[in-house]
């Protein structure tokens, strides 16, 4: 196991271990959250040990919380009690594990995520925003409280533990073809059009990796183009709550290649979005991080049949533009100048990684 994720309560009295934190949604199945708690009898009292997984939706910064109103709405709750025993999971080989961690006051924790939840997704806040950013995310909770679910019941701080979990998605092994685009246009001044085709090799393309845009020109006018500008738009759909929508562009490149009047061209021209170029766009949707470690563009948003909008909480999309600047000819000059715009769909992930044995 290359790491044990482990976080202990104030009082020392609970300590969580996970042996990992990014749980994979398979589509039709989630990977279980199997998990374990030390739990030290010794000042339970009359409280008893509970475990809890939450989604939940997080609508900004934690100091706007005031006057009563919570800006976290959680999205699907479940909770099981640990001590005294109530909830004996079938031990899997990362229990064993963990077990051998925590020695022989640890107790083995499962849930199931349902398949209708969303993946982990924030939204890129303000450079000064403080706190926890908009999206949704998965939190691990231990806690000693006499009751499940009693908001009478203060839970003390000191009397937790916590973790930030990721739900993600990875490529599909088998991806559908690529996209194409194509279009015809005339212009004034000029009997004959303009065709341009535009297409991807495969439809879905790794985060970092270069995507090779090919462009088919066939320019019959008497006019040129002057150059070439592919961008990529991030949409972004927040229907957990509103109906806001975030289009922001995360690249915008201009190739120098002509196109003389009566003239053809072919060629692959390549491009790779990262958050690299767009650390100060706000509202920009990232995977789900951890603590402030670094993350990318968020994944596109793979959806099932039949599932409901109202618990996705966020939804993302990629769209490629490929424009083509053409210059006016003749005396009309540049008053005759247009623009050729085809748009390709673009699905971003991440490849599944290789396991990592159990120890």
């Amino acid at each position: 196991m290359a790491k044990v994720y482990k976080k202990t309560s104030g009082n020392g009295g609970l300590t969580l271990y996970l042996g990992k934190r990014d749980f994979v949604d398979h589509v039709d199945t989630i990977d279980l959250v199997d998990g374990v708690l030390k739990i030290d009898p010794a000042d339970l009292g009359d409280r008893k040990v509970w475990v809890q997984l939450a989604c939940a939706f997080r609508y900004g910064r934690d100091d706007l919380d005031v006057i009563g109103l919570s800006f976290r709405k959680d999205i699907w709750v479940q909770q099981v009690q640990l001590y005294p025993a109530a909830h004996k999971p079938t031990l899997t080989p990362m229990h064993e594990t963990l077990l051998k961690k925590a020695g022989d006051q640890g107790h083995a924790f499962s849930f199931n995520i349902p398949t209708n939840l969303p993946c982990s997704v924030t939204l890129q806040p303000n450079q000064e925003d403080k706190g926890k950013a908009c999206g949704v995310d998965f939190e691990v909770k231990a806690y000693l409280a006499k009751e499940a679910n009693n908001d009478e019941e203060k839970v003390d701080k000191k009397d937790t533990c916590r973790l930030i979990i990721r739900k993600i998605q990875f490529a599909p092994d088998k991806a559908a073809a690529g996209p194409k685009a194509d279009i015809c246009k005339s212009f004034m001044m000029s009997d004959k059009p303009v065709h341009l085709e535009a297409s991807l090799e495969k439809e879905l393309f790794y985060h970092g990796d270069p995507i090779p845009v090919k462009i088919k020109i066939n320019n019959e006018t008497n006019k040129t183009v002057k150059k070439i500008k592919i961008t990529i738009d991030q949409t972004t759909d927040v229907v957990l709550y509103s109906a806001d929508k975030y289009t922001k562009n995360v690249l915008s490149q201009e190739f120098a290649e002509t196109v003389e009047a009566n003239s053809t061209f072919e060629k692959s021209l390549s491009i790779t979005p990262s958050l690299s170029d767009n650390k100060e766009k706000t509202n920009l949707a990232l995977d789900g991080r951890l603590k402030d470690e670094d993350t990318n563009l968020a994944s596109s948003t793979v959806l099932r049949p039949g599932m409901d909008k109202e618990v996705l909480g966020i939804l993302v999309s990629y769209k490629i533009k490929v424009n083509l600047m053409v210059s006016g000819g003749g005396l009309l000059g540049g008053l005759t100048a247009s623009d050729v715009t085809v748009e390709l769909p673009l699905v971003l992930m991440h490849p599944k990684p290789k396991e990592v044995p159990l120890e």
